[in-house]
């Protein structure tokens, strides 16, 4: 490996402005400090998309050294074209999550910006390690900050949501460990490029896929482990709910990925079936329970569950159109959804509720933000020339090639995020006879026109231009592919 420290500038930087936030005393500076940080991180990650050799399967901007000798721990970071995308959504999602905040958050300003910036090099971390245990180590430097977030910045059940997150999410980091340690004793290294070609006995991938698919299966989360991400949601402060829905259920399907596919190859054809059928329980569960719902959070949540139950099948339809479609769904999740999420958290500024009916008809006192969530829900029931039409489409197609009967089955679940999705938009555009009165209420200003201006550009220009992202995935995509299939 070569030895460049961008990666490490871009892992680390947040860590090093969450120091500089400790000693500032003025809630202002903090919030200013912390977007000019955050902001800085993101501009410099930008120049990666354009230096990456999209021709490449290899890592790239790798950094190697020995961490812990005496047990083979190196500190290895790269990125392939998967990992670079999530990369780059982590670090523009950031600054968006600060400006979200700018009011929303009211006490303990200082102690809240810091653990966001903590999260934001756990993230990085995760999608730029390449060694098995500072992989486990960013995975769960993760967890604490985002507990805080929920149980100290929540809603009145907040304990109840960060103690849920924190046990389901620990018990799948175990599995993890168990994993990482059994792979360590069977190849005698901690590398994960070196794991990945590994020749493992049949009954060995059996029992690490297991140990992996549980650990990354709550993460996501697939049917039936998902039942802490409504309460986490619901509960969560709006940047919360940005980052649990953008980046760390991203984690999940990275996972699969980066684990599942090219270290048990055998065991992920073998197991495969049943986990397409998972994601079409996944993609229909979560598209009914969310048209149930009067909150708008809880249902925003809801069809979080049913989308990335299309990324899981797109990535164990083992297919090119699948994997790229899958990466697609990641990426498009992250920004529809954490828009949807941030639209939500502004309109409760203004109502102080969520709950739908209270929001009838709201959109004709705030014309502006009617139109842009409007765009930002026609994007998440994949309307055609929005990013997640492609992602999506592409999605069904990898899976046609796999099962007809399994698309088909799945079709009412694409029916229902229309319904949901138009139904919000409805109630919130044009209510009934009787909406509440919003006279007073004021559009947005120009800190939150801000805020949505990069999200909704991002929908419009993956859904009209994928083919840049496309292109820089594609290459690993196929490499990844080949792992699976030897």
């Amino acid at each position: 490996m070569t030895s460049d420290c961008t990666l490490s500038l871009l892992i680390f930087s947040p860590l090093a402005a969450a120091a500089v936030a400790s000693l500032l005393r003025s809630e202002r500076a903090l919030r200013v400090w912390t977007l000019l940080a955050t902001t800085a991180i993101a501009l410099v990650s930008l120049p990666l998309f354009w230096r990456f050799d999209a021709g490449s399967a290899a890592f790239q901007f790798a950094e190697n050294h020995t961490w812990i000798p005496w047990l083979g721990v190196h500190y290895a970071v790269g990125v392939d074209g998967i990992s670079l995308l999530l990369v780059l959504l982590t670090t523009i999602i950031t600054p968006l999550c600060v400006l979200a905040s700018w009011t929303y958050i009211k006490k303990r300003v200082r102690e809240f910006m810091i653990a966001l910036l903590i999260m934001e090099t756990a993230m990085l971390g995760v999608f730029c390690a390449l060694d098995t245990v500072l992989f486990f180590v960013f995975w769960e430097a993760m967890l604490i900050p985002m507990s805080l977030m929920i149980g100290v910045w929540g809603g009145p059940r907040k304990i109840y949501a960060a103690l849920k997150f924190f046990i389901y999410t620990m018990a799948g980091s175990i599995m993890l460990l168990v994993a990482i340690i059994a792979m360590r004793l069977k190849t005698g290294t901690f590398s994960l490029p070196d794991t990945m070609g590994y020749a493992f006995s049949p009954g060995f991938q059996a029992l690490i896929f297991g140990a992996f698919f549980l650990s990354f299966a709550i993460k996501v989360p697939m049917f039936p482990f998902h039942t802490w991400l409504p309460a986490a949601h619901v509960e969560a402060p709006t940047a919360g709910s940005v980052i649990l829905a953008s980046v760390l259920l991203k984690m999940g399907t990275y996972g699969f990925l980066r684990f599942c596919l090219p270290i048990a190859p055998l065991a992920t054809h073998t197991f495969a079936p049943y986990v397409l059928w998972l994601s079409v329980v996944g993609i229909l569960y979560g598209g009914f329970a969310a048209l149930a719902q009067k909150d708008m959070k809880k249902l925003v949540a809801y069809s979080s569950v049913a989308h990335m139950g299309f990324a899981t099948l797109g990535i164990f339809a083992l297919n090119v159109q699948g994997l790229e479609g899958a990466t697609l769904v990641m990426i498009n999740h992250g920004v529809t959804t954490g828009a949807l999420f941030i639209m939500v958290g502004m309109l409760y500024e203004r109502i102080h509720t969520r709950d739908l009916s209270q929001a009838a008809g709201i959109g004709s006192k705030i014309p502006i933000f009617a139109a842009f969530f409007g765009v930002f829900c026609l994007s998440s029931l994949a309307f055609p020339g929005t990013n997640s039409f492609i992602g999506e489409f592409l999605v069904l197609a990898a899976g046609f090639k796999v099962s007809k009967i399994l698309v088909i089955c799945a079709i009412p679940g694409v029916v229902a995020a229309a319904a949901y999705m138009l139904r919000v938009l409805q109630k919130v555009a044009y209510g009934s006879e009787d909406n509440p009165d919003h006279s007073g209420v004021k559009d947005l200003n120009l800190r939150e026109i801000a805020t949505l201006v990069p999200l909704l550009f991002f929908v419009l220009w993956i859904g009209l231009h994928p083919e840049p992202l496309l292109r820089v995935m594609h290459t690993s995509v196929v490499h990844l592919l080949q792992q699976t299939a030897r």
